[in-house]
């Protein structure tokens, strides 16, 4: 069994959350619960659960600031929130998982199923998402992606370009390595469009900075500085055009 502990100020959405647990993740035991920061440190210095539920706004403070005073994160968290865009985002950019109150059982089938195949490092996963919590004002320079077996903490400099491939993203590095991500090129275009990548065409998301040309014949197609062809779709051909006016 899965042990798990789930902290949120809100003794209802405690016991609604554990019926959902029963119903849709019966390998998952509960084997402790608290209604806010204090009581929920407490209770972690004591008990070591695999997987923890976490409330972000509970009335003693934040699911942040209770993670803040554990001296190690050993067990996956996944946060439940009602939260803005700025810490949606956040999640994004460290590979968190969240869920969003009300709970969806889908999304929450879909975030276990992503904990039972993780292999992965809390601390070093939780330092990417204060990083980004806590420096909102200026960009965030690294990014966590989802391989099969791992979560790479890649620097967004070196990405030259990502390409869809179904429901999965294949980056391409300055180093000419690749890797395969098991989300939709939509989902980063959303989170790094403020770092100067753009979409040129339904299936290629281009960092500008390594635009090398621009082919106007056969079609239209970028050179990266990797010597990569990307194609230009026809309808982004006059936003490509202004936006290379404009690097």
């Amino acid at each position: 069994m899965v042990k798990a502990i789930i902290i949120d100020d809100i003794e209802l959405a405690r016991i609604t959350f554990k019926k959902d647990l029963e119903t849709y993740a019966p390998d998952i035991e509960v084997i402790g619960e608290a209604g806010g920061v204090v009581e929920g440190a407490k209770l972690l210095r004591t008990v070591k659960p695999d997987i923890l539920f976490l409330d972000i706004q509970m009335q003693d403070g934040s699911g942040f600031d209770l993670l803040d005073v554990l001296a190690d994160i050993s067990f996956k968290i996944i946060f439940i929130t009602a939260s803005d865009a700025h810490a949606i985002k956040a999640f994004r950019y460290a590979a968190i998982d969240y869920l969003m109150k009300p709970i969806d059982p889908d999304e929450l089938v879909a975030a276990l199923e992503k904990f039972r195949k993780s292999y992965l490092n809390e601390n070093e996963k939780y330092q990417l998402l204060n990083e980004s919590l806590k420096n909102h004002s200026k960009l965030n320079e690294r990014l966590a992606l989802h391989s099969q077996d791992k979560i790479h903490i890649v620097n967004i400099c070196d990405i030259i370009r990502c390409e869809s491939n179904v429901n999965y993203t294949e980056f391409h590095f300055n180093n000419a390595k690749k890797l395969l991500v098991s989300k939709t090129l939509k989902e980063f275009e959303d989170i790094l469009t403020i770092h100067q990548f753009y979409r040129v065409h339904q299936s290629h998301l281009v960092n500008t900075k390594f635009i090398r040309e621009y082919v106007k014949i056969e079609g239209g197609h970028l050179i990266m500085n990797d010597g990569s062809m990307v194609p230009v779709s026809t309808r982004k051909k006059p936003e490509v055009m202004k936006m290379l006016e404009e690097l």
